[in-house]
């Protein structure tokens, strides 16, 4: 990364601002912005989330916002309703309360003397979603957004539900979430009221989880905020960006493919991080590239960003699979349009125990599956920090217990772009069943890389909204959409497809273990093939990473963490144990925060169990610790959930306490039964 340390604009900070909503509660900002905007108005930026611009968010903000200053906008950091140092309590993702609070926030924006009237809305994940849903609500100021790592389809491609099937990042969002909620505001900013705000969100919050497994199919509460329904809405320039390695890349192809205003698509290999800081690498100069976004829409100044192609990705090479990659070879390719004319579909029917060529026919031959609950050993995480134990392994592990088709040798390159789908024919012998389908590298050597994946929940065969039980014996056509991928294949590498009836971790088991029966010859892949661009050699390259200085922080204790699966091989369970390394959360992290005088410490430890061969086994467990330290003051919040199942509900437990140093100052415990809704 390098440091940027003089910028054309001298910086004013702002440590907090008060923003009054119409309803009279005040949301709390921190604002960077050049020193002359009072007589020389500049745009503004606007990030807003709820994870605590005064403290734990403070290390990641500051470089960035400072950054945009530095050249020219006032940069907003706004914390959503509920959290930080904003008045009110936090009840969910994405409340219409919310998106209304950040529209009123746009307005405020707009009309202060050094705002010039131009507001551009940007973030990562959350601040990706509500930046595209307060788009849709269209503020008058709000001209362009920079929406990182985020969905438009709060349902089908989020961290809840994938393909109609319940994902266990659902539970493990939903146990972080649970903790943020409840955290206090610094009194440093808000003085003595500070209390009585924390003691409020402790008596509002709850386990979000419960609300999220209330709506197991795609209702009116998941179509709230899914700008998908309606993407016509949004007016405003749209800029898209995510990487491979994400849970959240998916929504890139399908923005730039349904929205109808001014819109790019980025995807690199990264995790779930900016791009700056972007591991898998290589990481590129995003704020750069924010900048030549933001004085195009929102200065009106000509940077080129619109004279290039719509939709730009990372090209990645095959490589051999591992848990971890610093960098992930490949090159940079582009498209004019999404979707892209260029792009072939082509079908590689299933053939007994291989992938056929296109154009083969195979006859219909008749295939058993039921997978033992240890497929998914080898899945990695559903979404990606970058971090080590993140990325999926050799699946060959995982190719033991599915149905495998390999293609021949490949003659040459096979390059992709785009959404692979299977389409099978399909019976089960029980009414609630689930797939999964990876799509894998297969090397010379026979090890086996997962390109992409997919889920299926069968009884959501023909859409989400009103799923139906499957009729055991009958026969049905499926199709399985893998998540978007750019992969090149190599010569005399091979193509396998390798389905699946559970893929634990990643996915909640279904009630009970179900055989399916797959019938090739109808059954096929459909693979994305991407012909070479000769311009791509010509694309223009990005800057190396930049930042403005950070805040000074001193680690006063480093935490231990594990990343590990256990398999007794005597009874049969497998636990995967990450997080903190011991069960003592005290030991966390701990990080000191030298110019606002502050010391706070997190630790999160996780279990998840399952016994092969007993689907209704499987629990998650969750344990979180949040603390901050002042002079006194000391508060601490710590929280454990516990998720677990019969055949006909699941059962949520969680247990919330509070303290002031030592002192206990709240305890609170809830227990859930939720039927199954064909889950």
């Amino acid at each position: 990364m390098k440091l940027v340390e003089s910028f054309p604009h001298r910086v004013r900070e702002i440590e907090h601002v008060w923003i009054s909503m119409s309803d009279g509660v005040r949301l709390s900002a921190r604002i960077w912005r050049p020193e002359d905007a009072d007589a020389d108005p500049v745009p503004a930026i606007l990030e807003y989330i709820p994870y605590r611009k005064r403290d734990l968010m403070r290390a990641r903000d500051e470089p960035m916002h400072r950054y945009f200053a530095g050249h020219g906008y006032a940069a907003i950091r706004l914390d959503v309703r509920g959290s930080g140092e904003s008045e009110g309590v936090l009840t969910d993702e994405y409340t219409q309360r919310e998106l209304d609070d950040g529209v009123e926030a746009i307005a405020w924006i707009a009309s202060q003397k050094w705002c010039s009237g131009a507001v551009g809305m940007m973030g990562k994940s959350w601040g990706g979603f509500n930046a595209l849903q307060i788009a849709a609500l269209r503020p008058p100021a709000l001209r362009a957004v920079i929406s990182v790592c985020s969905t438009d389809d709060r349902y089908a491609d989020d961290v809840h539900y994938m393909g109609g099937q319940l994902i266990t990042d659902n539970f493990g969002w939903g146990s972080a979430f649970f903790s943020i909620a409840a955290q206090p505001p610094d009194p440093a900013l808000v003085g003595d009221a500070w209390r009585k705000m924390w003691l409020e969100r402790l008596e509002a919050v709850h386990p979000h989880t419960a609300t999220w497994l209330a709506h197991q199919r795609r209702d009116s509460y998941w179509k709230h905020g899914s700008v998908c329904d309606d993407f016509a809405a949004i007016r405003c320039a749209v800029y898209a960006i995510g990487g491979w390695a994400d849970g959240y890349s998916n929504a890139i192809p399908r923005l730039l493919g349904g929205l109808t205003s001014p819109r790019k698509g980025l995807v690199g290999p990264w995790g779930h991080l900016y791009p700056h800081d972007g591991v898998p690498g290589p990481a590129i100069g995003y704020l750069q590239e924010c900048l030549r976004w933001w004085d195009h829409w929102l200065k009106g100044r000509y940077t080129g960003v619109m004279a290039e192609p719509m939709y730009r990705a990372w090209m990645q090479a095959g490589v051999p699979p591992a848990p971890f990659y610093e960098e992930r070879p490949g090159r940079w390719v582009a498209e004019e349009a999404w979707p892209s004319p260029r792009i072939r579909m082509v079908r590689m029917p299933f053939d007994r125990d291989r992938l056929a060529a296109e154009g083969t026919n195979v006859e219909e031959t008749k295939l058993e599956i039921s997978s033992p609950l240890t497929v998914g050993l080898a899945s990695g995480s559903w979404i990606s920090f970058g971090g080590r134990g993140d990325m999926p392994k050799d699946q060959r592990v995982d190719d033991g217990g599915s149905l495998v088709f390999d293609s021949e040798p490949l003659a040459d390159v096979t390059e992709i772009l785009g959404a692979p789908v299977v389409e099978l024919d399909i019976a089960s012998d029980k009414p609630v069943a689930m797939l999964a389908v990876r799509l894998n590298d297969i090397a010379p050597d026979g090890a086996a890389t997962r390109v992409t994946y997919g889920l299926l929940n069968l009884t959501h065969r023909d859409g989400h909204e009103d799923p139906a039980p499957l009729d055991p014996g009958r026969r049905y056509r499926v199709r399985v959409v893998l998540n978007d991928v750019a992969h090149g294949f190599a010569a005399r590498h091979r193509l396998r497809v390798a389905i699946s009836t559970s893929y634990w971790p990643i996915a909640w088991p279904a009630p009970e273990l179900a055989c399916l029966t797959l019938f090739t010859g109808a059954s096929a892949l459909e693979l994305p093939v991407r012909p070479l661009r000769q311009e791509d050699t010509s694309l223009r390259p990005f800057g190396v990473p930049e930042s403005a200085r950070g805040p000074v922080e001193t680690e006063l204790r480093t935490a231990k963490f594990r990343r590990s699966i256990e398999h007794d091989v005597a009874t049969g369970e497998i636990v995967h144990a990450s997080g903190l390394a011991s069960d003592d959360l005290a030991q966390g992290r701990r990080v000191r925060l030298d110019d606002i005088d502050l010391e706070y410490g997190q630790a999160m430890w996780r279990r998840l169990r399952i016994t092969d061969g007993d689907p209704l086994s499987a629990q998650l467990e969750y344990r979180n610790r949040t603390d901050f330290k002042r002079d006194g003051w000391n508060p601490a919040i710590e929280t454990r959930t516990r998720l677990s199942a019969t055949k006909d509900e699941f059962r949520l437990e969680a247990d919330m306490t509070a303290y002031e140093g030592e002192a206990k100052v709240f305890e609170r415990k809830w227990d859930y039964k939720i039927p199954r809704d064909l889950m």
